[in-house]
């Protein structure tokens, strides 16, 4: 039997190049035999830092690569978490693909199992490796399996290490070098694989290999199939249906095989046989009376979206449903779609009031891109024409677009290939998204309608997040105008206030505290908690705000204003619940009087360093008992004494032990409680202050009793 395949001219130009690449590339062609995984690739970290660059693949077809070339270090998938986490990240199948990295499944809809782990050498990361198994592999690595990975990767981060020492640090190419030893014989490697009247494909899907019989079935001369993939080539197999089972075969690693009908009606089998090298095809007439007969051909459609094109809308819909603000959405697309397509940076214009505003930006330098905030939207310029007209440009170089702009600053920002995408929401064009590239780019038919179609999801989301912001904003002033700006001067006592706000919701809330002169020696200190987290809870805020200071201007002891103020919320005819701890300062004698509405209890640093909780006979929150009584509790405040109000917000996170919280907030004050108070507000809530995510407010009130 005769047989014909492709030149290796493009395996032997994309052969790996410089001692470093190839000793990285030897270690990575050991994986089948080490782990008997049978695909995978390596990340390294970009000079800044902040993305993941796919540098080498083994196994897996570059055409999958594509949209994960770049990646950032916050993108929730398995490499850039094993990056940050420094831990590798191992992934049992499919469902717990699903259920941790839902953009992967999304994206990815196959059945395999993944490892990813951190390249790290002498306390450097260097970036990531993965490796891929078939779905047949035990949900868990085992012992032996997770040493060898463990030893892979430090051997691949000691290769790195080794070239950076030396001066010839391993950079990402334009493109990812293929491990594999592509030298060898397709013909042979396939015949090894299955010695039948077939076709080979290799690692990009392209037929290299292919029988006489094979072309006689598909209806195409040996020489128009070499080197093409089938989809492509072939109308009738045009169906994404066919190239998912092609990609399902090569990630998960396992034998599959389907039909499909070549016109007029020959019915034809295909089984896929895949290893680490490529895809071996038998392909065989079916039994047509297996099929219905009448069953016709499908139609060849104009357009052929491919499962590799959708990942970027899969991706940015699934990304964007985590923006808030618009920034937020700016910092998604910078993030996790620009480096997709190999961009350099990201703006956001909108026209408003007659002049073109940028609504966000990144990956400008400095000053560059905000000089054209501001621009009349009468202006010649690219971007106006964009943010009046939803109709999509893109400018593949710097030559092509001075040609209609010549006389632009616009054009003057260190790029040289822009696409202009329309943001259309509702029939309502509300600005455009400019993606900027560093180097001419090409972009193809495909990828101009998956831009286009970015560019709907994008605008969707900024709709979103406008409106939000504006609602923000609207509650930051209501919540600003209602907490006292200041508090005033009072002889013999130190004051000291710090608050933070939620990073979740709307980022308002109901905590508040205030200090009221009452009379010439006395003073009354309040800190509250309304429940909820929104407008209402900020509303309500200021009501009891408000209803203590008239209380406690009519000079009324601590329980008698919580007694009051409890009864006045039940008269609002309100469902939120209130926290309150209410002291009454006497400057005079040194001492207060405390009354407690279900709030965490203050604490007191004393003169000899002696820190205790000070534990009143509190009643209940506010608003649950229309009767309810609140007992006071005398506090003796010599000089040197402190006392620290808070809301739950400083102790109580999720997950968290709140009777340890309260240990080491107490802990705190004993060591810091005679520093300036300024100092010990910033160290009491410092905890606060830096953690990623708060779910609630924070508010918290110092008192120092000192000298006149």
């Amino acid at each position: 039997m005769s047989w014909q395949s492709s030149r290796p001219g493009r395996e032997a130009a994309e052969a790996v190049a410089g001692h470093g690449l190839e000793a990285v590339a030897q270690i990575l062609r050991s994986v089948p035999d080490r782990l008997g995984a049978h695909a995978g690739g390596l990340y390294l970290l970009s000079e800044d830092r902040q993305l993941l660059e796919l540098t080498m693949t083994l196994g897996a077809a570059r055409q999958f690569n594509r949209p994960w070339r770049h990646i950032g270090m916050t993108v929730p998938i398995p490499v850039a978490e094993a990056a940050r986490s420094g831990q590798v990240v191992w992934v049992g199948g499919a469902e717990e693909m699903a259920r941790r990295f839902p953009r992967v499944a999304v994206a990815m809809p196959y059945a395999f199992c993944l490892a990813a782990a951190p390249l790290v050498a002498r306390r450097t990361t260097y970036g990531a490796l993965f490796i891929i198994w078939p779905a047949a592999h035990p949900p868990e690595l085992s012992p032996r399996e997770r040493d060898a990975l463990d030893a892979l990767a430090l051997r691949l981060a000691e290769v790195l290490a080794e070239q950076a020492r030396a001066g010839r640090p391993i950079r990402p190419g334009p493109r990812p070098v293929v491990a594999e030893n592509r030298s060898a014989d397709p013909l042979t490697a396939m015949a090894a694989r299955l010695p039948e009247g077939v076709c080979g494909m290799d690692l990009d899907g392209r037929l290299a290999a292919v029988t006489p019989t094979a072309a006689e079935l598909l209806g195409e001369p040996v020489g128009q199939l070499l080197g093409e993939r089938p989809w492509t080539v072939l109308p009738w197999l045009r169906d994404p249906v066919y190239e998912y089972h092609y990609r399902a075969a090569v990630i998960g690693g396992e034998c599959t095989s389907f039909v499909a009908l070549r016109p007029p009606d020959q019915w034809l089998s295909f089984q896929l046989f895949p290893d680490p090298t490529g895809v071996t095809v038998r392909i065989a007439a079916a039994d047509a009376s297996l099929h219905d007969p009448h069953t016709e051909a499908p139609a060849v459609r104009a357009v052929h979206t491919r499962p590799g094109a959708l990942y970027h809308l899969l991706h940015l819909a699934s990304a964007l449903t985590e923006a808030i603000g618009v920034q937020d959405v700016v910092t998604m697309v910078s993030e996790q779609i620009l480096p997709a397509f190999g961009g350099q940076a990201v703006a956001v214009l909108m026209p408003e009031g007659g002049r073109l505003r940028i609504a966000g930006h990144r990956g400008y330098r400095p000053g560059l891109i905000d000089q054209f905030d501001g621009t009349r939207l009468t202006e010649p310029t690219p971007g106006v024409q964009a943010s009046t007209n939803p109709v999509p440009v893109f400018f593949e170089s710097r030559e092509e677009l001075e040609r209609l702009y010549p006389d632009r600053h616009e054009t003057q920002d260190g790029m040289s290939a822009w696409a202009y995408l329309p943001l259309v929401t509702s029939r309502r064009l509300i600005g455009t998204c400019v993606l900027a590239f560093a180097e001419p780019h090409r972009f193809d038919v495909e990828e101009r309608a998956v831009l286009t179609s970015l560019g709907g999801l994008i605008a969707q989301a900024l709709d979103r997040a406008r409106l939000y912001d504006t609602k923000l904003v609207l509650a930051h002033g209501l919540q600003e105008s209602l907490l006292p700006h200041t508090l005033p001067a009072v002889p013999s006592l130190e004051i000291s206030a710090r608050y933070l706000p939620c990073t979740e919701g709307m980022d308002v809330g109901g905590d508040f505290y205030d200090l009221i002169r009452v009379g010439p020696d006395t003073v009354a200190v309040v800190i509250g908690d309304v429940q909820g987290h929104n407008v209402h809870a900020a509303a309500l805020m200021g009501q009891v705000r408000t209803a203590i200071r008239a209380f406690a201007a009519a000079d009324a002891d601590p329980s008698t204003v919580l007694a009051r103020t409890n009864r006045l919320l039940a008269d609002l005819d309100t469902a939120l619940l209130a926290s309150c701890a209410y002291l009454r300062v006497d400057l005079a004698r040194r001492e207060a009087w405390l009354a407690n509405a279900g709030h965490p209890a203050p604490l007191w640093y004393g003169p000899d360093g002696r820190t205790v909780a000070l534990e009143p006979l509190g009643g209940m929150v506010l608003n649950v008992d229309p009767t309810a009584e609140y007992p006071q509790t005398r506090v003796d405040l010599p000089i040197g004494t402190t006392l620290v109000l808070y809301t739950d917000g400083l102790v109580d996170t999720p997950g968290a032990d709140l009777n340890q919280a309260l240990a080491d907030l107490t802990a705190t004050l004993a060591r810091h409680g005679g520093e300036p108070l300024d100092r010990l507000a910033d160290v009491l809530i410092g905890y606060a202050g830096h953690a990623e995510h708060r779910t609630d407010d924070v508010a918290l009130l110092l008192l120092r009793s000192v000298p006149r």
